[in-house]
């Protein structure tokens, strides 16, 4: 049909036969996939980690392949749905990463934000944009986008963490940047201990120890991390004591657990997780949520709940 003859057809499966040949779709068709839909529905779905299986498959790859091949030695976790190749959930992903001691992972940089949690670490260190801090067990620690970045061990025992990105969120936009650096491991400008990239563990537990509880009982000691540099990503650290319940909740954000002390039972939408030390669990937009403490625990948290308010698009729905 020649272009200019669309206001000449005669029925309506006429003209959408002749708007798709010229890439135009009729809003009033019915789709198998719907364009709007009354509440979200994740095509991801809650899963756990295990520390105890992680830590197993870190300590092979360490016997099995260096720093020098891998760059970075880690494991990332992968929610088991169809079609997803890496993505923890729709905007996050996670891994676990390992280091020996003398090892250096070359420096390099990219578009998306990403931090650490460290596991266990005794000597590792990193070097963000030419200042080099320590990375010890408990801290948490930022790598801004585009900020050059990356790491060694001094210590005499290997030493892991958790990492946690938005990659999956720079693909959905597509302004994906990689680049490594010229000298490999980039060269030391500074030694900053108290650098503003770095959360030490004694600094959010006397955080913690300040912070009042909610009032609704959602999530006990509670204390957001300054992310300014790398606003897509919220930390939360929390803390709850043994016996804590909290009430059941969702919200918008998609939402990933990491444990570092403790130990307790999570319900994230119609599974169940009891978790422990080291444990990552990944609960999808608009799953109900509620955890129970067995042993004094502290978690950290990350969301894109940040992002979500700037576009006026969170929600938090008390489900007590």
């Amino acid at each position: 049909m020649p272009l200019d003859a669309l206001d000449k057809v005669q029925t309506l499966d006429d003209l959408t036969s002749a708007a798709a040949e010229r890439n135009l779709t009729p809003g009033w068709i019915k789709r198998s996939t719907p364009l709007l839909w009354r509440e979200p529905r994740s095509v991801f779905v809650p899963h756990q980690w295990t520390w105890h299986e992680a830590k197993a498959g870190l300590d092979s790859a360490a016997r099995l392949i260096g720093t020098d091949l891998a760059e970075r030695r880690n494991l990332v976790m992968r929610n088991p749905v169809d079609g997803n190749d890496f993505a923890t959930l729709r905007t996050l992903v996670c891994a676990y990463q390992t280091i020996l001691p003398g090892e250096v992972a070359s420096s390099h940089r990219h578009a998306p934000h990403a931090f650490r949690v460290i596991l266990d670490s005794h000597g590792a260190w990193s070097i963000v944009d030419g200042e080099k801090h320590p990375m010890e067990t408990g801290d948490v620690v930022l790598t801004p986008g585009w900020s050059w970045h990356g790491h060694g061990h001094d210590g005499t025992a290997q030493a892991y963490w958790f990492d946690g990105l938005d990659v999956p969120l720079t693909h959905l936009l597509e302004p994906m940047f990689f680049e490594e650096h010229p000298a490999g491991l980039e060269p030391v400008k500074a030694v900053t201990p108290d650098s503003p990239f770095r959360f030490t563990w004694a600094a959010t537990q006397k955080a913690l120890d300040a912070a009042r509880p909610d009032n609704e009982g959602h999530f006990g000691h509670r204390i957001v991390l300054d992310t300014q540099t790398m606003p897509t990503i919220t930390i939360h650290m929390q803390r709850w004591d043994s016996g804590f319940r909290s009430k059941p909740y969702r919200s918008t954000a998609n939402q990933i657990f990491i444990v570092l002390q403790g130990t307790g039972t999570s319900k994230v939408g119609d599974k169940t997780f009891n978790w422990s030390f080291g444990d990552t669990i990944a609960a999808p937009c608009w799953s109900a949520i509620e955890h129970q403490v067995s042993e004094d625990a502290v978690l950290v948290s990350m969301s894109d709940e940040a992002l979500q308010r700037f576009g006026r698009m969170w929600r938090f729905e008390a489900l007590d």
